[in-house]
């Protein structure tokens, strides 16, 4: 694999319940809309679970996830191809944190921090229907 290794963690503060955040990551449905224009392969289920394997694009660039695991407050994503390494989340009422560690010629923390804010947003927007 070309590219640098990185490794970034952030945590966040949201005005949202555990699940509301849980369901947004684990939601296809849901991580669609936040992670736009990142795409995803069809075929998705409802809702994430390990063993789970889909592809998605930033771009030409395709990246492999494998779901890991998946906890209550939790879940961890391998990843390949457009970046080797891992994802994992963790939330609960009112914060979520990402960390990610891989190889890559993508800037992981740049995109990182575009996705949790993406999902701040979102999850704002939520709480005003």
């Amino acid at each position: 694999m070309l590219g640098t290794f990185q490794q970034s963690n952030l945590r966040i503060e949201v005005d949202a319940s555990a699940s509301q955040i849980g369901d947004s990551l684990l939601r296809p449905a849901c991580f669609r809309q936040w992670l736009a224009p990142q795409t995803f392969s069809a075929g998705l289920p409802e809702r994430l679970q390990e063993g789970v394997v889909f592809m998605s694009w930033i771009g030409p660039i395709a990246i492999r996830h494998q779901v890991d695991k998946v906890e209550p407050n939790g879940m961890r994503l391998l990843m390949s191809q457009g970046i080797d390494g891992f994802h994992e989340w963790h939330w609960g009422d009112g914060w979520v944190q990402s960390s990610l560690e891989g190889i890559s010629l993508l800037p992981l923390n740049l995109g990182q921090t575009l996705s949790l804010l993406r999902l701040r947003l979102f999850l704002a927007k939520q709480a005003k229907k």
